[in-house]
């Protein structure tokens, strides 16, 4: 046809056709829907992808035709003589670039560099962009290759170009396990590049993102989790049939949004090995803005069709008629928010019962304050703190919701559940995770895990997201630091105003609000405003509304009158009454409150310059995604799953954000540890540091030698000048960085020659000049982490510290010893300004130990054996016995502890619920327990003196009452029997 239209030309038309079509379409579009040309009936097809019912033997026949062609040493150029490791082809278009190394003598960085200084797809004085290379006409990714390693980036731009890791995790964390066959990497080749996973990869999951002119402004290539997840999840169901349940753990910064995507496209289209197709439709639960439009935008990106995603949002009585209709007609895909998500979970499970439709349901991280229909089962489920918090205007997510509907009714077999969650609770763990061995019941040997995992670990080893417990400081920490050593906390209130001062002291007493006040604006002003450029936020998480409300007021009043310009918005759901604050009940939308909302929501408002810090009460502590949060004032007990949600607030990474703050007036910090390390078991917090810490590894940096004082002057001098420029900084930090780069180079050479020479006397004056090196590059970052943190409190005074911290902060980049290029690389120094501060500092405490489990739900019962009191009451006796000193009698300590405390613990409704929901671990560990024990003591204080006074002055004396009362005292079980009656 071709030659009947152009002769003997044929062929360089059609070549110069592709290459014109290349350069207007980008190479993924061509590749997925070929080219028009004159002469031919229909477009001439490129590439065959498989389609998703493999039925068709013509199709099938050209997709088996594909050719896959590796190209090695392939010179790309017609400007230099560069050439490129490896090319990928794909019936003669490349499709993706590699530069290898080996470890033995390069790293991973060094690939990344070749990309990112010496693969430049135009580079300067150049008239035209190598073609391989340029976006998006080229390669569709290009990889860094080591044995260890390999990343990826689907855009190349020199210097700035980003690379994402593309490894398989190591036991949760970053990088990929040993291989006890090959190369760590061997995975890439062997799997990802195997010829049916490279043709799906290529035809169903790379996207191309438009921008508003319909340009391609990237190409979104999977990530290996990605990737391993939604072929492992394909597989699973095609094997195990509909109604099973997957629960899949991926953290923040996994790149959800697409995962679901994919997920859900993947699975509208997913048919058995008789090619029927397994769902009806694909019902997504998610409250991401943009989730909708992106599976609108990846499926037009397939297969050029519109319309088969519908999203269903109203509130109003339509509703059910819009699902009704998206559900039993041809829509693909139906996406609907939390509110509405009962009301479809609802009409799914009646149309897979009544008509025997099947659909999958892909539940994503949301949360919604729930009233209505959903609201009876879900409070079956919650706990009386989860319970308290709901009343309180408080969120519930969509775990909770799909575990109200499915415990409220048997497995459906039509129904396949899918969950993405950073953060199961125990019940969604029970719900949706996989026994090891699914043909027996769940028990100590057989525990429900998630389907698959990427760890809050290995995200934030990736740098998808901050660590934010690196700045963790509890207040009464920082408080005693503040105050020359004396601590102010709790407990030594207890001791200075005896025990009336401290049982009167009140959440919401204005002192003490005041007084949290004055510490939140200062420090935010001081440390967390000038992050970003001046564009960082802060959040303030209260207990209640009525928190809220005087928090706001009293903010208000403390910022106005010291004359700042902070704007704040408060956060809460419905309205509070409060007649101390005012005559008429506050909403967000009170002039009152926040002002100046004019109509917006607060998430809208908060995103603008206007606001920097947002309180919130039960509302945005989960579900809030604002990357320019940098710092969060706790003044809320938080446990478990709750502390993790909530402080992850912060972790969201952003351009230039480094440092996170939190201050927590409430929790002990080995609490909110442990609430980590269950998902994340490498978080640490770093112990209480010594304040004469700075000074210390300044004396070691300064002796090292490697630096001096005028090199110092000089760096601190072009970072300062409000004019100056960049090259006068990199002028003061080359000669520093450059010397320290060569050495610790020479020195690894001399290391070699020396072992090649069996020379043990130089082999190690090499090692120990390394060494030397590398703990002067550790000690750096420890001066800049440690001083970062304890400035905040305490002033130093000292200029020479700061000057240090200036120099430290600039150098340290450049000091990437293992991975040297010729010269010094001074991409990444940025010239900034700031001026110079002297801070009160805070202290990181640190610890360790090992990860704390999720407790499931138990149901144990409320009997008990009544002939084993006496030996309980035995034991009561010999453990009060341990605890209390003075001359009271058996008779007395009995009275106190088993009748008299218990007593009093036993009229808690508070106590009766808790125990009700929880286990008896669970309940131990209730804040609740501790507060109305002290109430308990305080109310025998007139009766029983001696045991109450020192109860109230110890403890040691409280945990021992605590461990009688729940062991052999049952109070747990007494508690549990009173709720039953």
């Amino acid at each position: 046809m071709l030659s009947k239209s152009h002769g003997a030309g044929a062929e360089s038309v059609l070549l110069d056709r592709i290459r014109k079509q290349l350069d207007d379409r980008g190479t993924l579009d061509v590749l997925r829907h070929g080219v028009e040309l004159l002469g031919l009936k229909q477009p001439l097809s490129l590439a065959q992808f498989k389609p998703a019912l493999a039925m068709n033997t013509e199709i099938m026949a050209r997709y088996e035709s594909n050719r896959l062609r590796v190209v090695r040493q392939l010179r790309y150029s017609l400007h230099n003589e560069n050439c490129i490791d490896l090319v990928l082809f794909l019936n003669g278009i490349p499709v993706a670039t590699v530069e290898l190394k080996t470890d033995f003598t390069q790293s991973i960085d060094d690939a990344v560099d070749q990309y990112r200084f010496d693969r430049h797809p135009k580079p300067k004085g150049q008239n035209a962009a190598d073609p391989l290379l340029d976006f998006p006409r080229g390669a569709l990714v290009h990889f860094a290759v080591s044995n260890s390693e390999v990343r990826m980036s689907t855009k190349l731009a020199g210097p700035a170009t980003t690379f994402l890791p593309f490894n398989q995790g190591d036991n949760g964390a970053a990088g990929n396990p040993v291989n006890p066959v090959g190369h760590r990497t061997s995975y890439l080749w062997e799997r990802v590049w195997a010829r049916e996973s490279w043709l799906e990869i290529i035809g169903r999951y790379l996207v191309a993102p438009r921008d508003d002119k319909k340009k391609i402004k990237a190409i979104i290539f999977p990530r290996y989790h990605q990737l391993d997840a939604t072929r492992a999840l394909l597989a699973a169901v095609r094997s195990e049939g509909p109604g099973q349940q997957y629960l899949i753990q991926h953290s923040a910064g996994s790149g959800k949004t697409n995962s679901i995507a994919w997920t859900a496209h993947f699975l509208a289209d997913l048919h058995d090995d008789q090619h029927q197709k397994l769902f009806d439709t694909v019902l997504v639960v998610s409250d991401r803005n943009v989730l909708d439009s992106q599976l609108q935008e990846a499926i037009y990106d397939f297969q050029r069709t519109t319309g088969v995603v519908a999203t269903i949002k109203n509130e109003a009585g339509a509703k059910s008629a819009q699902l009704a209709e998206a559900l039993s007609g041809n829509k693909k895909i139906v996406v609907c928010t939390i509110q509405t998500f009962p009301f479809a979970l609802a009409a799914v499970q009646e149309l897979a019962a009544t008509q025997g439709k099947r659909f999958a349901v892909i539940a994503d991280e949301a949360h919604s304050s729930q009233t209505g229909e959903a609201a009876s089962k879900l409070k079956q489920l919650l706990s009386a703190e989860e319970l308290s918090d709901l009343a309180d205007g408080g969120e519930v997510s969509t775990e909770d919701v799909l575990a109200a509907q499915m415990t409220a009714r048997a497995a459906d077999a039509g129904i396949t559940y899918v969950a993405f969650t950073a953060t199961p609770k125990a019940k969604t763990l029970e719900l949706f995770g996989r026994r090891p061995k699914p043909e027996l019941p769940a028990g100590p040997d057989n525990l429900p895990a998630p389907f698959h995992v990427y760890s809050m670990r290995q995200a934030i080893e990736e740098g998808f997201i901050l660590d934010v417990l690196r700045n963790y400081t509890p207040y009464k920490l920082a408080f005693k630091l503040a105050n020359n050593g004396k601590e102010w906390d709790e407990k030594e209130v207890e001791r200075d105003e005896a025990m009336k001062g401290l049982m009167r002291w009140v959440r919401l007493h204005p002192y003490n609000i005041s007084q949290k006040v004055q510490i939140v604006v200062e420090h935010f002003r001081e440390n967390v405003a000038p992050l970003l450029n001046g564009q960082a936020k802060a959040m303030v998480v209260v207990a209640s509304r009525v928190e809220a409300v005087r928090w706001k007021l009293a903010i208000e009043k403390y910022i106005k009158g010291q004359g700042y310009k902070i704007g704040t918005l408060a956060a809460f759901s419905g309205e509070v009454n409060d007649k101390e604050s005012g005559p008429d009940p506050f909403t967000e939308t009170s002039a009152a409150l926040n002002p100046n909302l004019k109509g917006r929501d607060i998430r809208q408002a908060f995103a603008t310059d206007e606001y920097g810090i947002l309180l919130v009460a039960n509302k945005f502590q989960t579900g809030f995604d604002q990357p320019l949060l940098c710092g969060m004032y706790v003044d809320k007990r938080l446990a478990g799953v709750q502390a993790v949600q909530t402080l992850s607030r912060l972790n969201r990474a952003h351009p230039g954000k480094g440092t996170t703050y939190v201050l927590d007036f409430v929790n002990d910090p080995d609490e909110v540890l442990a609430a980590f390390k269950t998902y994340h078991t490498t978080a640490e917090l770093d112990g209480v540091t010594d304040p004469n810490l700075v000074y210390d590894l300044r004396a070691q940096l300064d002796t090292s030698g490697y630096y001096d004082d005028n090199e110092i002057e000089r760096v601190v001098r072009a970072e300062l000048n409000p004019k100056g420029t960049q090259a006068e900084l990199s002028a003061a930090l080359e000669p520093v960085a450059d010397r320290l780069m060569k050495k610790y180079k020479a020195a690894r050479e001399a290391h070699v020659v020396a072992v090649a020479k069996k020379d043990k006397a130089g082999e190690k004056a090499a090692k120990e000049e390394m060494d030397a090196l590398l703990l002067f590059q550790r000690n750096l970052g420890a001066f800049i982490r440690v001083y970062t943190f304890l400035s905040q409190i305490f002033d130093y005074g000292n200029t020479d510290i700061e000057k240090r911290a200036i120099f430290f902060r600039r150098l340290l980049p450049l000091l990437e010893f293992g991975r040297q290029r010729e010269g010094v690389d001074l991409s990444k120094v940025v010239l900034t300004h700031h001026r110079l501060k002297s801070d009160e500092a805070q202290d990181l405490p640190l610890s360790y130990g090992d990860p704390t489990k999720l407790k499931p739900l138990t149901e144990a019962g409320s009997g008990e054996v009544r002939e084993k009191e006496k030996i309980y009451l035995a034991q009561i006796i010999a453990k009060v016995n341990e605890l209390f000193e003075g001359e009271v009698t058996d008779n007395d300590k009995l009275v106190y502890v088993n009748n008299v405390l218990k007593g009093k613990l036993l009229e808690s409704d508070i106590l009766m619920t808790q125990a009700g929901n929880n286990s008896k671990e669970q309940f131990a560990n209730s804040p609740d327990l501790n507060s109305q024990l002290m109430n308990a003591i305080m109310d025998a204080l007139s009766a029983n003196t001696a045991m109450s006074t020192q109860a109230l002055n110890s403890e040691k004396v409280r945990a021992g009452l605590l461990e009688i009362l729940l062991g052999p005292g049952q109070l747990y079980e007494a508690l549990r029997q009173r709720g039953a009656e």
